[in-house]
């Protein structure tokens, strides 16, 4: 059993919060994209208006162990400022005899970011000593970062036996209380969507959604490793040879078990993925040599959306195709519009289905949009997250 923010006393403690504020900037620095930031705010809020002393931690990027000024967390202490309405402190490391101090000199309403954890690189290898270093400045744990919950590292899982209080804060429940149900008997139909390059980051949810699913409806790139599996021509489409096995057999398990995977009818292809590309429209599901698949075609949008419609429960992973180029986005477009229209319980996991379904502007018609891409596919093969687990009592 997990307790959470609001079922354990604050005043006056130090309370470390773990955040996910790996968020975008431009080249001067100026963040792009304050989702996450945003998304972290109830808790931290929560624990401000209870008197905490409020430490929050978090990795930016991938630095790789070294000081990059690059991915430093200086640009999200000012933006967290102004949405906080208050200083937030910005020590120069995040473990250390003055960030120590810092921590022991905080006063209930203060706060203080932790410079990036990932510029040390016992953060990722979960380093006991760190650990040990991250817990000594907090009397309270409060993971908030579901999308690292996956990673068994030592902000999300080593620290938390070291800290007396432990519990998770507001978005790690809503997470928590989001995916469940689609593992707990989901109302039906159910169908997964499933999208983007790699099918090899789909197999664990496919094989574990087989046992919930009625349907799934594949596009994105990975959908011409399925195709090349069935011996669909695929031109120079985005394939992975080394998966087309694994996707034979999930076919040959899908049909014994009389659930449906649907594949692209037709396809936007063009002779590179590029901008400037004529995309052309297939007449069926084969693309000519020199060719490349770049989006589902009208068909099989017609037919997708048919079944969305009718769905009643709804997970959805992965573009459908290269929804960044204008002229290849129709087809997440028109799943996202028929997701959103659904009367369905709806959720999108994480990662670039959540940007696409932000870009049709139909974000707040879906029942629930993960902060978390690989920590929501993992959670929904089945798999421990570590940084779960660790809050478990």
């Amino acid at each position: 059993m997990i307790t959470y923010i609001d079922q354990i006393p604050l005043e006056g403690k130090r309370v470390f919060i773990r955040v996910d504020f790996n968020v975008p900037t431009d080249g001067a620095g100026v963040i792009t994209d304050d989702t996450r930031i945003r998304a972290a705010l109830p808790t931290i809020q929560y624990a401000l208006d209870h008197d905490a002393k409020v430490i929050l931690a978090s990795h930016r990027g991938r630095p790789k162990g070294e000081v990059n000024p690059k991915f430093s967390l200086k640009p999200v202490a000012e933006h967290l400022a102004g949405l906080l309405g208050r200083d937030v402190v910005l020590p120069e490391d995040c473990v250390g005899d003055a960030v120590k101090k810092l921590s022991l000199d905080l006063q209930p309403g203060q706060v203080m970011l932790l410079e990036n954890l990932r510029f040390h690189s016992e953060e990722t290898k979960n380093d006991s000593d760190f650990s040990k270093q991250l817990a000594g400045l907090a009397e309270v744990y409060i993971n908030d970062a579901f999308g690292t919950a996956h990673r068994a590292h030592a902000s999300t899982a080593g620290m938390v036996p070291f800290v007396a209080i432990k519990g998770a804060g507001f978005l790690m429940r809503r997470e928590i209380e989001a995916l469940s149900p689609l593992l707990k008997n989901p109302e039906k139909p159910f169908i997964a969507i499933l999208g983007g390059a790699k099918v090899s980051d789909k197999i664990g949810v496919i094989d574990n959604l087989m046992n919930l699913c009625q349907q799934f409806l594949i596009g994105g790139g990975m959908s011409f490793t399925f195709l090349a599996a069935k011996g669909v021509s695929i031109g120079k489409s985005l394939v992975e040879t080394e998966k087309i096995h694994a996707a034979r057999r999930i076919l040959e398990r899908a049909e014994t078990r009389g659930i449906r995977i649907r594949l692209p009818l037709d396809h936007v292809i063009a002779e590179a993925c590029e901008a400037s590309a004529t995309p052309k429209v297939t007449e069926d599901r084969s693309i000519p040599e020199g060719m490349m698949g770049l989006d589902i075609g009208p068909k099989t949008i017609a037919a997708y959306s048919d079944s969305i419609a009718l769905a009643k429960t709804i997970f959805w992973n992965g573009p459908m195709g290269v929804f960044e180029i204008p002229a290849f986005a129709k087809g997440t477009n028109a799943v996202a519009q028929a997701v959103a229209s659904a009367k369905a319980t709806s959720v999108i996991g994480g990662g670039d289905s959540v940007a696409a379904v932000t870009q049709s502007g139909l974000a707040d018609k879906i029942g629930h949009i993960s902060t978390g891409g690989g920590a929501s596919l993992e959670f929904l093969e089945g798999k421990t997250l570590p940084g779960i687990a660790a809050l478990e009592q």
